[in-house]
C-alpha cells in the first residue's frame, strides 16, 4: 500500500514540477510580459485566495520533496528478500533469487522443457513455487508436470533445507517447430 501511495505522490510531484518548468521556460524566453507578471504579483498580495493557493502549493511541494528524500535514503538500505533460518551454529539467509535458481535448475533437467520461469512465495508452512514452462509436446504433459513438481520439491528441500509446501506448474505453450519441406520441381 505504501508503494502505491508513493507512486501516486511521485506522479503528482512530476506533474507539478513539469508545469513549473514550462512556466519557467516561458518566463526565460520572454513569453510573458513584465506587465502581466507585475499584475500577477500585485494580485498575489491583494487577493487572499490566490495567496493561500500559492502557499498551499508551496507546502505540498515541500512535503512531497521531504517524502522523496526520506524514501531515497531508506530504500538504499533495504536488503533483497530472503528466507531466514536459525541453526545451532547461527543464522542462515538464503535469497529468494537463489531458491528460484534452484527450482529452475531442477526443472530444466527434464527433457522436453524449455523457457522456464519460477516464482517463489515464502509462507509460514514453507515455500510455494510456481514454475512456468514451455514444453515440446512430444511427451505426456500430466506426466511431465508431475515429474517437474517432484524434482523441484526434492531438489529445493535437499539443497536449501527449506520445506516446500506446493509446486505449481503452468504450461504456457508448446514449442512450435516449423519444419517445412521444400518442393523442387
Amino acid at each position: 500500500m505504501v508503494r502505491v501511495v508513493d507512486k501516486l505522490f511521485l506522479f503528482l510531484y512530476s506533474i507539478i514540477i513539469g508545469c513549473l518548468s514550462v512556466l519557467l521556460l516561458v518566463l526565460g524566453f520572454g513569453g510573458i510580459s513584465s506587465e502581466l507578471m507585475n499584475e500577477f504579483v500585485g494580485d498575489l498580495y491583494r487577493l487572499d485566495s490566490l495567496q493561500i493557493t500559492v502557499a498551499v502549493l508551496g507546502v505540498v511541494l515541500f512535503v512531497l520533496s521531504l517524502r522523496f528524500f526520506v524514501v531515497s535514503l531508506s530504500r538504499g538500505s533495504a536488503s533483497a528478500p530472503s528466507i531466514d533460518q536459525r541453526t545451532d551454529f547461527g543464522d542462515i539467509r538464503i535469497s529468494i533469487e537463489t531458491i528460484e535458481n534452484l527450482a529452475l535448475k531442477a526443472a530444466s533437467r527434464q527433457r522436453g522443457v524449455k523457457d522456464l520461469r519460477a516464482r517463489i512465495r515464502a509462507t509460514d508452512a514453507g515455500l510455494d513455487i510456481v514454475i512456468r514452462a514451455v514444453v515440446d509436446g512430444e511427451s505426456s504433459i500430466p506426466a511431465l508436470t508431475e515429474e517437474i513438481q517432484r524434482t523441484v520439491k526434492e531438489h529445493v528441500e535437499d539443497i536449501a533445507g527449506i520445506p516446500v509446501t506446493n509446486v505449481s506448474v503452468y504450461v504456457a505453450n508448446i514449442i512450435q517447430t516449423s519444419t517445412f519441406k521444400s518442393r523442387v520441381e
